[in-house]
C-alpha cells in the first residue's frame, strides 16, 4: 500500500515539474507564431475571391 503513495507523490511532482516548464515556456514566447502573419498576405485574395458581388445596376436615359 505504501508504493501507491510514493507512486501517486512522484506523478504529482512530476506534473507539477511539466507544468513550470510550460508556463516558462510559453512566457519565453516559444508558442508565438511568426510565420503565418507574413504568408497570411498571400492568401487573402482567395478568401475576396469565393464572396459573391451583386452587380451594379445603372439607368442611363
Amino acid at each position: 500500500m505504501s508504493v501507491i503513495y510514493i507512486l501517486l507523490t512522484i506523478s504529482v511532482i512530476v506534473g507539477v515539474v511539466f507544468f513550470f516548464i510550460f508556463i516558462a515556456a510559453v512566457k519565453s514566447g516559444q508558442y508565438d507564431d511568426s510565420y503565418t502573419p507574413s504568408v497570411r498576405m498571400l492568401f487573402e485574395d482567395e478568401l475576396v475571391k469565393s464572396k459573391t458581388e451583386k452587380p451594379i445596376n445603372t439607368k442611363t436615359d
